[in-house]
């Protein structure tokens, strides 16, 4: 049997879904999709997603949310707390905000609803597998306005959100972190949207972060 800390070239993937059909299904449409995806467990509850977590040592959990014995949310927890180094992608009926936002919380880099195309869950996968997030922009959104409604708790207006950022940084960062773009950002500030641009990308990468959203979730969380 192959050691699974071996890494292979293919994605290891492993997908949690108490729903028979839907789990089979999922696995043989993934299958299907090119070469890069092996499966490598399909797992009908929650503790067995984590038990085969730590059996197959997948890079990619393709987690639903509502099962028995343990939810998704909790699973993610618990396989993350072990392998930080998995990606979570949760495939969901459910687009309620609460959810959402306990899933990204837990550490879910990605939310998918299980209306979503087998092309889209796929790149998903393959993005999670890069370590990068893939939201949706309708759920990016909503943890954006979840943020606005959650930051004066955290910090004043005034009140610079990292130390290691300049003021007009900082400035910049805050008017990202409440979900303007950068053209808003520009006519706010008076400045090029060019220049905002180039101003988002410092902030980015002096904060270790892929995307606004991530930018967002570290900033605020």
């Amino acid at each position: 049997m192959t050691d699974p800390r071996l890494k292979s070239e293919r994605i290891r993937v492993l997908i949690a879904e108490d729903q028979t059909l839907i789990r089979e299904g999922l696995a043989t449409l993934l299958a299907q999709q090119n070469d890069d995806f092996e499966i490598v467990g399909a797992a009908a509850d929650g503790e067995q997603a984590i038990e085969f977590a730590r059996r197959y040592r997948p890079d990619v959990v393709l987690m639903d949310l509502q099962m028995p014995r343990a939810d998704g949310v909790t699973a993610t927890q618990r396989i993350l707390r072990e392998f930080p180094g998995t990606g979570i992608v949760v495939l969901t009926t459910f687009e309620t905000n609460d959810l959402i936002f306990e899933a990204v919380s837990a550490g879910a880099k990605a939310y998918l609803l299980k209306d979503s195309r087998i092309d889209e869950i796929a790149a998903t996968i393959r993005t999670v597998a890069n370590g990068q997030s893939a939201l949706s922009p309708g759920v990016a959104a909503k943890i954006l306005e979840e943020f606005k409604r959650l930051r004066p708790r955290h910090a004043p207006a005034s009140a610079p959100l990292r130390g290691d950022l300049t003021a007009r940084e900082n400035e910049i960062l805050k008017l990202i972190v409440e979900g303007k773009s950068n053209g808003e950002i520009g006519a706010q500030l008076h400045l090029a949207e060019g220049t905002i641009k180039n101003y988002v990308s410092t902030i980015l990468e002096k904060c270790g972060a892929k995307n606004r959203t991530e930018l967002a979730i570290k900033t605020i969380g």
